[in-house]
């Protein structure tokens, strides 16, 4: 059952992701109906991120309301959002439903977190979370054929249409399927000792309301926290300007976009199962759990080096080969870190930890696309992506320095 249930999962950030990323896809066509210039899509992005920075409130409802009802709401909440960019005219129209978007959409990791905390034992943990963010993957590859389909057959509008009725469909199955271990009917008395057996003691939940403040005094939360500020703008950087990349520095067209945009993201898909199995690798060899995800965090951190070389490579297929090992090397490094949080924090904290920690992260991504928004058309993508590729290494270091195991 608990196979089944982060199988149901995966379809809401396939969802999730399929929704944020149509923007991105439909970004070439959109700015030029809507004279919107690389500054003002840069704030439009932005306004996403301040959104999804809001994560550690999603995560403390989550918490509190528990994740049937609540994340019900949040993935009904999303959907609407989402089909009504067709009324959008502007960038600040657009803007503002970016900001909706976020916040609603903030709470898939979170979710995510506690999800996979409450239903699998330690040692699966790993894989369970790369199998759930295949699906934030698997969304971004769906968007470029859906966006230029939808803009070949009639309009950009239709795609939002697709992806929010989608998920409106989505919410109404999790809320009649979800419930915890203990209360879930379809699931055996057998696994759900398997599963009770697995949990660390340590991290039980506590009747105690979780403090965000009491949070932020933990060493490990700033150490799963400062690597996710670092790694996460190599997500912004595909999610929402890959396709304005390829078509300004690449001199593609749509019917190119949909068929390459969405390779790095099949290959992330990969990396969301590469991270976990270099960390159960290490610890069938005796490696402890957290010194297992770090390993594999730096294995990661190292491969994203190619990102470098992103802007410097002639051939627009080389390019293309190395923004796919770039989503790779980020999925291999940012689920280690993402499950981290159900490594170190308590049942009844973990959606919080993790929504704290998706804070930092989406503030790298927005403090990233407002730089890259401002200077692009002076400086170009090449800086960008120079430094995408050394500051992982950073976070390597910190994961290192700074996170402590439980004790």
């Amino acid at each position: 059952m608990r196979w089944i249930i982060i199988g149901l999962f995966v379809g809401a950030m396939v969802i999730n992701y399929l929704a944020r990323a149509v923007l991105g896809v439909a970004a070439p066509v959109i700015l030029v109906e809507q004279a919107i210039s690389s500054e003002q899509y840069g704030w439009i992005t932005g306004a996403f991120q301040l959104g999804v920075m809001l994560q550690p409130l999603a995560g403390w409802f989550l918490d509190g309301v528990g994740l049937r009802v609540g994340f019900a709401i949040c993935a009904a909440a999303w959907s609407l959002i989402t089909m009504a960019h067709i009324f959008a005219n502007g960038w600040l129209g657009f803007a503002a439903l970016r900001g909706m978007l976020g916040l609603a959409e903030g709470a898939a990791q979170p979710a995510g977190q506690k999800l996979v905390a409450e239903w699998f034992p330690a040692r699966e943990r790993g894989v369970a979370g790369g199998i759930y963010n295949i699906g934030a993957s698997f969304g971004a590859v769906l968007a470029p054929p859906l966006v230029a389909w939808a803009v070949l057959t009639q309009s950009w509008r239709l795609a939002f249409l697709i992806a929010g009725g989608i998920g409106l469909v989505w919410a109404v199955i999790w809320y009649l399927f979800y419930n915890t271990p203990a209360r879930h009917p379809r699931l055996r008395e057998d696994e759900r000792a398997y599963i009770a057996a697995g949990q660390e003691e340590h991290l039980a939940a506590t009747g105690a309301r979780v403090s965000i403040p009491a949070l932020l005094r933990r060493r490990n939360l700033w150490g799963i926290a400062l690597p996710r500020l670092l790694a996460d703008p190599v997500w912004g950087m595909l999610a929402f300007w890959l396709p304005l990349y390829l078509v300004r520095e690449r001199g593609f067209d749509l019917t190119q976009i949909a068929l390459f945009a969405w390779l790095p993201f099949l290959a992330a898909d990969l990396g969301c199962l590469f991270g976990p199995a270099v960390a159960a690798f290490l610890q069938r060899r005796g490696v402890s759990l957290i010194n297992a995800r770090r390993w594999a965090f730096t294995v990661g951190a190292c491969m994203m080096v190619s990102m470098a070389f992103v802007g410097v490579v002639t051939s627009p297929y080389a390019a293309i080969a190395l923004l796919c090992l770039g989503g790779f090397a980020h999925q291999t490094l940012s689920v280690t870190v993402i499950t981290m949080a159900s490594d170190l924090f308590r049942r009844n904290e973990v959606a919080t930890a993790a929504g704290l920690a998706g804070f930092a992260g989406n503030l790298g991504v927005l403090v990233f696309s407002v730089l890259l928004g401002g200077m692009v058309d002076s400086v170009g993508f090449e800086p960008f992506f120079v430094i995408l590729g050394v500051l992982d290494l950073v976070g390597a270091v910190i994961i290192w320095t700074m996170v402590r195991k439980p004790a």
